[in-house]
């Protein structure tokens, strides 16, 4: 699996795995600090040829995150993908904030198991319930400065 930085080229894949316009996800790639996962067997120097999405394809990527810096907490705004890319993706943060003396904090909705998992296993605490979007619940994840050493 290799995790990098998305790319505007990236937008429509994106769009198709979070189920979101393609036109917010090349925002969000402009706006945050977006990381992909995508198969390890893929060529990334490879021409695309022909292919319906203007730069990757959806089935390259095994998943995503995008997320911010405020204050004295890295916020993740999205992730998705596998269970394995979940887990991966969410360290790229995790390694910022060590290094920032940050916090991290999460929201995942309540039947998003891989999210869950990977915060379980990068030691996250859960919070509690977070704010409700679409209408349905999330559950608040954080893992605070003090826990890094551990993991």
């Amino acid at each position: 699996m290799n995790v990098r930085d998305a790319l505007e080229a990236d937008a429509d894949a994106l769009a198709s795995i979070a189920d979101s316009p393609t036109d917010v996800m090349r925002n969000l790639v402009h706006d945050r600090t977006v990381r992909v996962a995508e198969d390890g067997s893929h060529d990334p120097n490879a021409d695309l040829g022909n292919t319906q999405y203007d730069g990757s394809d959806p089935e390259d990527l095994l998943g995503f995150i995008s997320f911010d810096a405020r204050e004295d907490t890295v916020h993740v705004t999205q992730l998705d993908g596998t269970n394995d890319a979940c887990k991966r993706l969410l360290a790229e943060p995790v390694r910022f904030a060590e290094r920032e003396s940050m916090a991290v904090e999460v929201l995942a909705a309540q039947d998003a198991t891989a999210i869950e998992r990977a915060a379980d296993e990068l030691g996250f605490e859960r919070r509690g319930r977070g704010p409700r979007f679409n209408g349905a619940p999330t559950v608040r994840f954080r893992l605070e400065p003090a826990s890094y050493s551990t993991n």
